[in-house]
C-alpha cells in the first residue's frame, strides 16, 4: 500500500514514545511536493514543553518497517531545512528496517542536507540508530540534496548497522563555507555530519556509488574542535566518487577530527 501524503505528519511534543511501523507493507509518499515527517521539540506550533527544548528525552520516535519515498523539503527554511523524507530536532529518533528512495532537499547551500533524514539535537547527546536499512538501492533510486544525499547532521552522533547506501548524490557547489562566487555544498554522498564532539559509527554496511560534488563521495565528517571520531567496521566502501576533495589514503571519505578514521575489517576503495 502506498499513501500519498497531502500534507507533512508532524509529531506533538507532547507525546511520549510515537512508533511509526508499516509492518513492510507501506510506503509514505511525498509525491515530490513535501516533506514526509517532521518533528521539533523547538516549535512552538507542536506545543513548546520546556524552556531547554534542544535538549529534552521526549518525544521519542521510531519508524520500522517502512518505505519513505518521494519526499522533498525544497524550500523549507525552518531550522535551516533539509531532511527530504524526514526532519528532526530534538528528543531521539531511531530508523530500522526502512527504505528511502527518490527523496530530495534543497540543490545549493553549505549545510542544508539530508536528503532522506537531518537530524539536529538527541536528548543528551545520545546517537541517532539506523539499523538494517536501504538509502537508494539501486541507479535513479537515491537521494538528491546539496549535502548529504542520505543522512545530514548538526552535533548528533550515529550508529549505523547492517544498512545500504548507494546511488545518492551531494550536488551543491563550493562546499562550506562556501567559496567566493558559489552558493556552497556538495559534501557528503551519503551522509554529511558537522558539529564539535560527536561520533559516527558504521558497521556491517556497504556504501557503494555514491558521489559528492565537492568532498566526501561517501561520508564528509567534520568536528571543528577535533574531538569527533568516525569508526568503520566489517563495511563496504566502494566507487564512491568525492570530484573535489577528500582525505588521503580514505577513498570516499573527507575527515576532520580527533587523530584518523578507525577501519576495522572493512575495504575502502
Amino acid at each position: 500500500m502506498t499513501i500519498v501524503m497531502k500534507a507533512t505528519a508532524k509529531v506533538r511534543n507532547t507525546s511520549k514514545r510515537v512508533v511509526l511501523d508499516g509492518g513492510g507493507k507501506v510506503t509514505l509518499s511525498g509525491e515530490g511536493k513535501r516533506r514526509i515527517l517532521y518533528m521539533n521539540t523547538c516549535d512552538k506550533a507542536q506545543v513548546w514543553t520546556t524552556s531547554h527544548c534542544d535538549d529534552q528525552q521526549w518525544p521519542q520516535l521510531t519508524v520500522q518497517n517502512m518505505r519513505f519515498a518521494d519526499g522533498n523539503a525544497t524550500g523549507e527554511r525552518a531550522e535551516g531545512g533539509g531532511g527530504g523524507a524526514i526532519f528532526v530536532r530534538g528528543g531521539r529518533v531511531k530508523v530500522v528496517n526502512s527504505a528511502f528512495v527518490r527523496n530530495r532537499c534543497d540543490a545549493t547551500g553549505p549545510d542544508v542536507g539530508g536528503a532522506a533524514v537531518r537530524v539536529l539535537d538527541q536528548w543528551r547527546d545520545l546517537p541517532v540508530y539506523v539499523v538494517k536499512s536501504t538509502f537508494g538501492g539501486a541507479a535513479g533510486l537515491g537521494g538528491v540534496c546539496s549535502n548529504g544525499g542520505a543522512l545530514s547532521s548538526i552535533g548528533v552522533s550515529w550508529v549505523v548497522l547492517n544498512s545500504v547506501f548507494t546511488h545518492n548524490k551531494a550536488v551543491g557547489r563550493g562546499a562550506n563555507p562556501a567559496r567566493g562566487g558559489t552558493p556552497g555544498g556538495g559534501s557528503g554522498g551519503a551522509i554529511y555530519t558537522d558539529g564539535n564532539r560527536f561520533t559516527v559509527r558504521i558497521a556491517g554496511s556497504v556504501v557503494s556509488d555514491n558521489t559528492a560534488r565537492e568532498g566526501g563521495g561517501a561520508v564528509f565528517f567534520v568536528s571543528n574542535d577535533r574531538t569527533g571520531t568516525l569508526r568503520i567496521e566489517q563495511s563496504t566502501f566502494r566507487r564512491n566518487r568525492s570530484a573535489g576533495f577528500e582525505t588521503k589514503g580514505f577513498p570516499g571519505i573527507f575527515f576532520l577530527g580527533a587523530g584518523r578514521p578507525q577501519v576495522v575489517s572493512s575495504s575502502l576503495r
